[in-house]
């Protein structure tokens, strides 16, 4: 036992002591690091950089849209004009004709090429003719037959003629009609062999006139036909130029007209003119023959490429704007001018051609200043001219 006087022990100081002890610990204090803010620092100065470059080409890209656009213009001046409706031609033969069979058979003689020089009369082609020989020789023999017939009725026509005193006129009128009857198949037969010979004459085809192969469309052994061209045939001393104008410029074409002709392959052009015009516009292509022939003789080769510009017009003195010049208002051709600093808008007539260059009738001045390309342009625009 504890003495009486000694004081028992404060049950809360376990507690105390543990409070005191955890005053007594240290706290430990987290000091800030210098170099952590670099990094951050940078990309708020890169943020600032970028929000200042956005800012710089704001300002440059409106002041560069509030400026006044570059165009190219040109002074409308009055200069002698030619109006020229430039197509592609062939060469072609004056005289040219395609050669065909008028009998079907086989091919079985072909004693020309391409490029032979053939005369009038001479053979070009044979069909085979042994089926029509055959045809003859019947056809001969049936008429040696009705001949021998003919001879036989006039030998008893004439002698009941002779005896016409005994002869009842009735025996002799019978006499009279066979051999009338034979007289006629005599003559029907003769011209059923002169058509035999004439089908038989056809099978040997001749040059109907001079001139040179100029095309072979078949070959021997093969079957031919009235609608199998074999051949054509050309009289190469007198070429032209064949070619087709767009109907759209039909009106316009004349004969006589001048042209200027480039061969393919020649740096050098030839003079022509417009031989022939046709009457009537090909339904299926919209174009219209014409024909052009040579100032002078040529020598070249048939089918040949020739450009050919047809001249339709020729002005001494005319205003002239680029096709890439002409705009429209509601429908209405027009151009736009240089005045004061500003794009207006002039309503023009012009002559609708194919070339670059447009014939103004009506609506432009000489000396006026033209923008010679519209797009992009509107009536009142200020712009800035810059010469071509």
């Amino acid at each position: 036992m504890a003495p009486a006087d000694q004081k028992p022990a404060r049950q809360d100081a376990p507690e105390k002591a543990r409070t005191d002890l955890a005053v007594a610990v240290p706290v430990p204090v987290r000091h800030r690091d210098a170099t952590a803010s670099k990094p951050r620092r940078r990309w708020q100065w890169a943020a600032a950089a970028l929000v200042g470059l956005a800012v710089a080409g704001l300002v440059y890209a409106q002041v560069w849209m509030t400026r006044p656009p570059v165009v190219v213009v040109e002074t409308a001046v009055m200069a002698p004009v030619t109006r020229v409706l430039a197509v592609n031609g062939r060469i072609a033969a004056v005289n040219s004709i395609e050669v065909t069979s008028t009998v079907t058979g086989t091919l079985i003689a072909l004693p020309v090429a391409e490029g032979d020089r053939v005369e009038a009369g001479q053979l070009l082609a044979q069909v085979d003719a042994e089926a029509q020989s055959a045809s003859v020789r019947q056809a001969q023999a049936a008429l040696d037959a009705a001949l021998d017939a003919e001879r036989e009725a006039q030998a008893e026509y004439d002698r009941a003629d002779s005896l016409s005193t005994t002869v009842a006129r009735s025996v002799r009128d019978t006499y009279g009609y066979r051999l009338e009857a034979a007289t006629q198949e005599v003559a029907r037969l003769r011209a059923a062999l002169d058509q035999a010979r004439v089908l038989l004459t056809n099978h040997t085809i001749r040059a109907p006139a001079a001139g040179s192969v100029v095309m072979l469309d078949v070959e021997q052994g093969q079957l031919v036909s009235p609608a199998t061209p074999i051949l054509t045939l050309a009289d190469l001393s007198a070429l032209l130029v064949e070619a087709d104008v767009d109907e759209a410029y039909a009106t316009q074409i004349a004969l006589d007209q001048p042209a200027v002709l480039q061969l393919a392959g020649e740096t050098q052009t030839r003079s022509g003119r417009v031989s022939y015009v046709s009457q009537r516009v090909d339904i299926a292509t919209g174009g219209l023959a014409v024909e052009l022939s040579f100032d002078t003789p040529v020598m070249a080769p048939v089918g040949l490429t020739v450009a050919t510009n047809i001249i339709v017009e020729e002005r001494d003195a005319a205003l002239t704007v680029p096709r890439t010049a002409l705009t429209s208002d509601a429908g209405a051709p027009g151009v736009f001018v240089l005045r004061d600093g500003t794009a207006r808008f002039q309503p023009v007539t012009v002559v609708d051609w194919p070339p670059a260059r447009l014939i103004v009738t009506a609506g432009l001045a000489e000396d006026d200043v033209l923008i010679t390309e519209a797009t992009g342009i509107t009536d009142g625009q200020a712009v800035t001219a810059e010469q071509p």
